[in-house]
């Protein structure tokens, strides 16, 4: 039977509109909730993502605005700039867009961000709030996986989590979110020993790697949940073929646009899994979806703001 397709875009659909009713109540009390996102000179896929972030704070009700310094700013501008924000109370949260050009010191411009404001979740504050199970704000794509695990009914306590991947923004947060849910949890990268092998004891697996269809069909036990957070552009045809032979639609889509998206899931694995995400669709969508929900967040743990909703 094949693997359930956990659908990102109707459980961000949920999640957006949970946080509009919560941003439209917080605006009736009169905190409007804000997010200022900083966006550095002019990279493509930056200016995408941004105009995205910035549409969905219009679609649910948040106040945003965007700063765009030239790519020649130094550490000092963004430094003042970020203090400056830090200071305005009708800014909740702030979003510095990465990467920053090479001259900028990336670390302090994070560092800086007043952590009750650091909707991605990134200062180390936030980082010591979630490992020791206090308030704070979460990484916005593993946050969005317990979300899509939750509303999906898939069991989280007890069960064995394979997490392949170490990165600060999904690989570490997504095991300690995973343990604070009471899993069993295993995290790999590039030194783990018999990677298959430990795979193939997860029932939930997430593949955070940035690597193309590593993850093929002998790295998953049957009936396992599968959760791929890759997002790798293909233009070659022989690895088309690799991954999408004889799927007519990637076909169509690929003759058109020369191009096509794949995970770091083979896509041999939905037939073999139980539950799987798929690329695009899955777990892309939930990660702006709870971007709004942190700034809402941000705004309700910075104001002490209990509003109920409906």
């Amino acid at each position: 039977m094949p693997a359930t397709i956990l659908d990102g875009n109707k459980i961000a659909a949920e999640i957006r509109a949970e946080v509009a009713a919560e941003a439209k109540a917080l605006a009736e009390a009169g905190m409007r909730p804000g997010l200022a996102v900083v966006l550095v000179g002019h990279n493509p896929a930056s200016e995408i993502y941004v105009r995205g972030k910035v549409k969905s704070c219009e679609e649910v009700g948040i106040y945003s605005e965007k700063h765009t310094p030239p790519e020649t700013v130094t550490t000092a501008d963004l430094l003042a700039l970020v203090d400056d924000l830090n200071r305005r109370d009708e800014i909740d949260g702030i979003l510095v867009q990465l990467p920053l050009p090479r001259q900028v010191d990336s670390k302090k411009v994070l560092l800086a961000v007043d952590p009750a404001k650091d909707v991605d979740g990134f200062h180390p504050m936030n980082v010591g709030f979630l490992s020791t199970q206090r308030p704070g704000l979460v990484p916005c794509t593993p946050g969005g996986i317990m979300e899509m695990l939750r509303r999906s009914n898939i069991a989280v306590a007890g069960q064995d989590a394979v997490v392949v991947g170490r990165s600060d923004i999904v690989g570490k947060p997504m095991a300690m979110l995973l343990l604070n849910a009471n899993a069993t949890v295993t995290v790999c990268h590039s030194k783990t020993r018999d990677l298959p092998g430990v795979c193939r004891r997860a029932d939930i697996l997430v593949a955070a790697i940035g690597r193309a269809g590593m993850i093929t069909r002998d790295f998953v036990r049957s009936g396992a949940t599968v959760i791929d957070v890759g997002m790798n552009k293909i233009t070659d045809r022989t690895d088309f073929e690799r991954y999408f032979k004889g799927n007519e639609k990637r076909e169509q889509a690929f003759a058109k646009n020369g191009s096509t998206l794949v995970g770091d899931v083979h896509p041999e694995v939905a037939e073999i899994a139980g539950a799987i995400t798929p690329v695009p669709g899955g777990v892309g969508p939930l990660t702006i979806a709870m971007l709004m929900s942190n700034t809402v967040r941000a705004a309700k743990l910075r104001r002490g703001a209990t509003v109920s909703v409906g």
